[in-house]
């Protein structure tokens, strides 16, 4: 049909199907990935792979890591770390022209790598920093841009989900191309680098816009605030070191433990982390919470059923989708059709940023990257380019970008709600967010800027 190959048709149906239930009926995200698993297996006819399938996430140790890091998210809020933070970055900074701003991008970028959920992270922590924003002289409309910018950016530095998700896809095409810990490590960079192009676009932002440091009577003291909040700064450090010492210490690990030592720590690093951090936010909140005891931390646990389980859902069936195309040996035949197109590699460093903005608009990163993410990495690797650079770009381009590109953008919706500010003027700010975004996606992928681990 239209010379196009019948995968394409498969995938063109289901991205109609996933929009008309998510943008036209408005039905919840995991719901609708859960739909979309049953009707790409019934326009296919290939019941034979419903089952295997379906089953295959539950056997993957990624998605117990994303599911455990999740939890962990809603246990730093259930224990009142991340406030604790948040009023000690905002004693830091909060005396700099639009302080509030940068404890939005720190505050914000933080939680929502945790959480996995730029849109849910926006309504979580931008009711702490939207109004401080508003408060320090930042309009509604760029309070709001601003929170959205930052937590959608949080989706895309580990632990977050989407990150894991295409390291999966990844070492199924290329086995052993990168180890998990040296993927992590060059999330994090791919990570830096926006944070850094975030930065300078708020502080291009506050100079123009004259915003004003928060009021002297509205930061925490210092003192009190580093008294009370030093212990939480360590919790990244518990997250981010066992990630960096088998990246980085390879020969290290192995002298102490040995090759099978050493082989054990690297396959259980994401799975032991999240543990970890859980255990040491219980540990240092004792007396926030009023003292721990088995009821109070099962109360805590059931408590994140509503906030981790739709997220874990999504995630879930969005890996089944991605086991049902390549079942169909549907990855094989978008890339032969793709790179039949003859675009050079420089054409593709261009249109790809666009063409996963505009994805965007009606899909979630996860399900971008499930669904077309094999694809796109095996063309780009067969017309010339570095597989590996791409996949690492690719939760920047599909994750940090789905709440963001107007005029369907959930994560600005949300921001727009709690800010109160209008449509227009909101969406005249977040396309000079979007563009920025999309400007440093094209100029990593041609590699010359350097990426940490890779």
């Amino acid at each position: 049909m239209l010379g196009l190959p019948l995968a394409i048709w498969y995938l063109i149906f289901l991205l109609f199907f996933v929009a008309i239930l998510f943008v036209g009926f408005k039905r919840p995200i995991y719901e609708v990935m859960a739909l979309a698993f049953i009707f790409i297996v019934v326009i296919t006819g290939r019941f034979d792979l419903f089952w295997s399938s379906l089953i295959y996430p539950s056997t993957s140790s990624l998605f117990y890591a994303i599911f455990a890091f999740m939890v962990v998210a809603v246990i730093f809020d259930e224990t009142k770390v991340v406030e604790r933070i948040i009023n000690l970055m905002m004693a830091v900074v909060g005396r700099f022209r639009g302080g509030a701003g940068y404890v939005a991008l720190l505050a914000s970028t933080f939680m929502a790598s945790l959480s996995g959920s730029g849109p849910g992270n926006v309504a979580t922590t931008g009711v702490f920093t939207i109004p401080a924003m508003k408060r320090t002289g930042f309009s509604p409309a760029l309070a709001a841009t601003t929170e959205m910018s930052c937590s959608m950016l949080g989706n895309i530095i580990p632990p977050s989900g989407i990150v894991l998700l295409t390291y999966g896809i990844l070492n199924e095409l290329y086995p052993d191309s990168i180890s998990s810990s040296s993927w992590m490590m060059a999330a994090y960079g791919v990570g830096l680098w926006f944070f850094l192009q975030r930065w300078l676009t708020l502080w291009l932002f506050c100079r123009y816009y004259k915003v004003q440091p928060v009021p002297v009577h509205e930061r925490p003291k210092l003192g009190t605030s580093f008294q009370a909040g030093w212990p939480a700064l360590i919790l990244p450090l518990l997250i981010f070191l066992p990630l960096l010492i088998d990246a980085q210490m390879k020969e290290w690990l192995t002298a102490r433990l040995g090759e099978d030592g050493a082989g054990a720590y690297s396959a259980s690093v994401l799975m032991f982390t999240p543990g970890l951090a859980a255990a040491y936010a219980l540990a240092i909140s004792r007396k926030a919470t009023g003292g721990l005891n088995w009821r109070k931390i099962h109360d805590m646990f059931r408590n994140t059923i509503d906030k981790v389980v739709p997220i874990g859902v999504t995630i879930y069936m969005a890996y089944a989708i991605s086991q049902v195309f390549v079942g169909l040996e549907a990855t094989n035949a978008i890339e032969k059709w793709f790179v039949s197109l003859g675009m050079p590699v420089w054409a593709l460093i261009i249109v790809l940023p666009l063409f996963f903005m505009v994805l965007g608009m009606v899909l979630p990163g996860s399900s971008q990257i499930a669904i077309l993410g094999g694809a796109m990495i095996a063309a780009f690797g067969t017309l010339g380019g570095d597989p590996v650079l791409l996949a690492a770009l690719l939760p920047a381009m599909t994750g940090a970008l789905e709440g963001m590109t107007p005029p369907l953008a959930l994560g600005m919706y949300v921001a727009m709600g709690i800010a109160g500010s209008g449509f227009k003027e909101t969406t005249k700010l977040t396309i000079v967010w979007v563009v920025c975004h999309v400007l440093l996606s094209m100029i990593l992928l041609t590699g010359v800027l350097p990426i940490f681990g890779l």
